[in-house]
C-alpha cells in the first residue's frame, strides 16, 4: 500500500509541469511544429479542474498545435477546441492577467478568417491597468511579451519600461 501511494504522489508532483518551464516553453512552441508538439505533450495531462493558468496554457497549445493539423475539417475542430477551453478558463478567472496575456498573444497571431481577435482591444487594457500590481517574475514574463508583442505601439509599450 505503501509503494502505491509512493508511486501515485510521485506521478502527479514529478510528472505535473512547472509554471517557469511553461512559459519558457511557451514562447518557444510557435517557432517549430516540433516545439508546438513538445509542448502540446508536456500539457497532455492537464485537465480542466487544474490550476486555469495550466488550463490556459493547455489551451493554447492546442490551438498552436492546429496549425499543424493536415486535414481542414481536424484543423478546425482543434482551433475550435483550443479556443472554447481558453474562453472558459477566462470566464473562471477573469481577473487574471496572465490567461489575458495568453488569449492575447493568441489572438494577434491567428489569421483573420478565424474570427478570434475580438478581444484585443480588452486584453490590451486590462494589461496595462494591471501590470504595476504584479509579482516579480510575472512581471517580467509581461514586460517580455509586450515588448515584443505586434499589439502594442513604441508609445504604448512604455508602460512596462
Amino acid at each position: 500500500m505503501k509503494l502505491l501511494l509512493t508511486l501515485f504522489v510521485w506521478i502527479n508532483f514529478v510528472g505535473a509541469p512547472d509554471l517557469a518551464s511553461i512559459r519558457k516553453m511557451y514562447t518557444e512552441a510557435p517557432k517549430s511544429e516540433a516545439n508546438a508538439k513538445d509542448f502540446v505533450e508536456k500539457l497532455s495531462g492537464i485537465s480542466t479542474t487544474d490550476d486555469k493558468i495550466m488550463v490556459a496554457y493547455k489551451a493554447a497549445s492546442i490551438l498552436l498545435d492546429s496549425k499543424y493539423e493536415k486535414k481542414l475539417g481536424e484543423k478546425i475542430s482543434r482551433f475550435k477546441e483550443g479556443a472554447k477551453l481558453l474562453e472558459s478558463t477566462i470566464t473562471n478567472e477573469p481577473n487574471n492577467i496572465e490567461i489575458r496575456m495568453i488569449r492575447l498573444s493568441i489572438q494577434e497571431n491567428v489569421p483573420g478568417i478565424t474570427g478570434y481577435k475580438k478581444n484585443i482591444k480588452e486584453d490590451k487594457k486590462y494589461l496595462t491597468t494591471h501590470y504595476a500590481e504584479q509579482n516579480g517574475p510575472l512581471k517580467e514574463y509581461l514586460k517580455d511579451f509586450v515588448l515584443q508583442s505586434k499589439s502594442f505601439s513604441e508609445k504604448e509599450k512604455q508602460f512596462v519600461k
